[in-house]
């Protein structure tokens, strides 16, 4: 019973946390930057790309930033997912699956 007492705490202890995590509304989304441009696919997929770069180099620049707030919601969003897609699943598990051959 103690054990089943734990561990439904513990989970809804961790659902809090992470709720705590989730993300607000974006109130610069479809508004046009300085220069007048609003970040697309193609520009969400070029940051996911270069994401890992960009935040070692924003450790040591303020004014450089990994994602762009001035976006068109979703779509920029869909970019930027899957342009660290392009970049981990290069890096990361899809190469580890492999059978080696000796």
């Amino acid at each position: 019973m103690n054990q089943k007492v734990f561990a439904l705490g513990f989970i809804a202890i961790v659902f809090i946390m992470l709720a705590g995590c989730i993300a607000g509304p974006n109130p610069q989304a479809n508004t046009p930057d300085d220069q007048g441009h609003v970040a697309g696919v193609w520009t969400g997929l070029w940051h996911g790309i270069i994401a890992p770069v960009t935040f070692v180099i924003s450790l040591f620049n303020p004014d450089i930033q990994m994602y762009d707030v001035n976006n068109n919601g979703s779509w920029y969003n869909l970019g930027f997912l899957l342009g660290m897609g392009v970049f981990f699943g290069a890096l990361g598990g899809g190469f580890a699956s492999q059978r080696y051959r000796r």
